[in-house]
């Protein structure tokens, strides 16, 4: 291994398909198909034909068995070098973050020069598997020699063995859905059913101004013939937004809506990193620093909210980075649902939330909401599982470069109880700047203590 010291983490951009709901215009495409696209347009664009790049990580969360190494495959069918390692991971909604996350430690200690972090899925195309009775029989049969063995197989067989076996959504631990989940939490937190509309009314707004404006330009390859995601509504109404009815909880209690919850999506998702050395040798512009990030977990099978656990990631970025909540110009939170962005908010506010739970002696506090996902997110786009963390780290880190000096923050919720969480600079902003010995030798000795005081501070 490098005995390098650590290094600067380069954002160089990211490259996606659009976004559409599922069973609509991805419907006869894989898994693959998706993460091919998305990956064959960051090759493009960054000019990455025939190019070793030191791994591409990212997966699915909804797979075939098939698709045991999909990350690798997708390199395959690129024109990137064969020589390309591809691994394949999951960590369901984190997983392209994640990704990014692991090939950035490995780049900070000299291990390798770039990456590609990639996350595709699609519910369209999603694995329907037999009862496991029967597969058990399927396996015996295809070992059996005569045909005797043959039918023995199937004494005691049912019809009911043959009945299909989608997947899940649900908690494993608890049966409840996701958004059964987040139910819970908005009730928990006592989150309006108004409020949720409104932050998916913004979400919408922001996304369409981001469209129109140009900023999804070079952000999105067309893929099957789409060239814009599908979810966004140009006609989205507040008054439209109330008259839906819920979609979980059928109470008086219900709040979380089809609107105000995202939809199941296909897409994929990729993002180019590197050093700065290998940015600059291979002529690329780096758009934002990846400073730090942060992996996290609760106990939601004994009450805690399923959703919760970016607050702990958030959390601990903050506290090992010296920096305040409130110390971000952009915030990327996850909309899986306008709920789980509304219980985050009021936890990070809560004295009792941030000492009980986060370890704190105050709350971190209220961020200034008009820096939220400012470009639109989720709720808007749509939330394709494994793609979404390369969106966002995509999305934040064009924006930060079009605006020098800036940074921003990003949480995601996971299922399983999880949270990833990351904090992105701006290289003007995250390098603070060095006087050279000149300036310090003809300062006056009093100004130059106040000089240095104040670089500390901005650093």
């Amino acid at each position: 291994m490098s005995t390098k010291s650590c290094r600067p983490v380069a954002i160089l951009g990211g490259v996606r398909t659009p976004f559409c709901r599922s069973n609509t215009s991805y419907q006869d495409l894989t898994n693959l198909d998706l993460m091919g696209a998305a990956l064959g347009g960051l090759v493009a664009n960054y000019k990455l034909a025939n190019k070793h790049i030191g791994e591409v990580v990212g997966g699915s969360v909804v797979t075939h068995s098939k698709d045991w190494n999909i990350a690798r495959e997708a390199v395959i069918g690129t024109r990137l070098s064969p020589t390309t390692p591809g691994i394949t991971m999951m960590q369901a909604c984190g997983t392209s973050l994640q990704a990014l996350m692991g090939s950035a430690a490995k780049i900070s200690i000299g291990q390798i020069e770039s990456a590609i972090g990639v996350g595709s899925d699609t519910v369209s195309d999603a694995p329907v598997v037999f009862k496991r009775r029967f597969a058990q029989r399927l396996v015996k049969l295809g070992k059996a020699r005569s045909f005797k063995e043959k039918l023995a197989i199937f004494k005691g067989f049912s019809v009911g063995e043959l009945a299909p076996q989608p997947p899940s959504t649900s908690e494993p631990r608890t049966g409840l859905s996701m958004g059964g989940h987040c139910e819970l939490m908005a009730q928990f937190w006592h989150i309006p059913r108004a409020d949720q509309d409104e932050l998916a009314y913004e979400s919408h707004q922001n996304a369409i101004k981001a469209y129109e404006d140009g900023f999804h330009d070079d952000l999105i390859v067309p893929c099957a013939g789409v060239f814009r995601d599908n979810n966004i509504r140009d006609d989205i109404t507040l008054e439209k937004l109330s008259s839906l009815r819920t979609s979980f909880e059928k109470s008086s209690r219900g709040s979380l809506t089809a609107a105000n919850s995202t939809p199941l999506t296909d897409g994929a998702s990729s993002v180019l990193i590197s050093s700065e050395d290998w940015a600059k040798q291979n002529g690329h512009q780096v758009q934002a620093l990846l400073v730090d990030a942060e992996t996290s977990a609760i106990d939601f099978v004994k009450g805690e909210g399923l959703l919760m656990a970016p607050t702990v990631a958030v959390a601990r970025l903050l506290e090992r980075q010296n920096m305040k909540l409130q110390d971000f110009d952009y915030y990327e939170i996850h909309e899986a649902f306008a709920a789980q962005v509304l219980s985050t908010l009021k936890a990070w506010e809560s004295e009792d939330y941030c000492k009980e739970t986060l370890g704190l002696d105050a709350p971190l506090g209220s961020i200034d909401r008009s820096k939220l996902n400012v470009k639109g997110s989720s709720l808007a786009y749509g939330h394709p599982f494994a793609a979404t963390g390369a969106r966002i780290v995509a999305h934040l880190a064009k924006l930060i470069s079009q605006n020098p000096g800036s940074n921003g923050l990003i949480s995601i919720c996971t299922a399983g109880g999880m949270g990833v969480a990351a904090i992105l600079k701006s290289p003007e902003e995250a390098k603070p700047e060095v006087k050279s010995d000149v300036d310090q030798i003809t300062q006056p000795e009093d100004t130059e203590a106040e000089t240095n005081s104040e670089t500390l501070d901005e650093s």
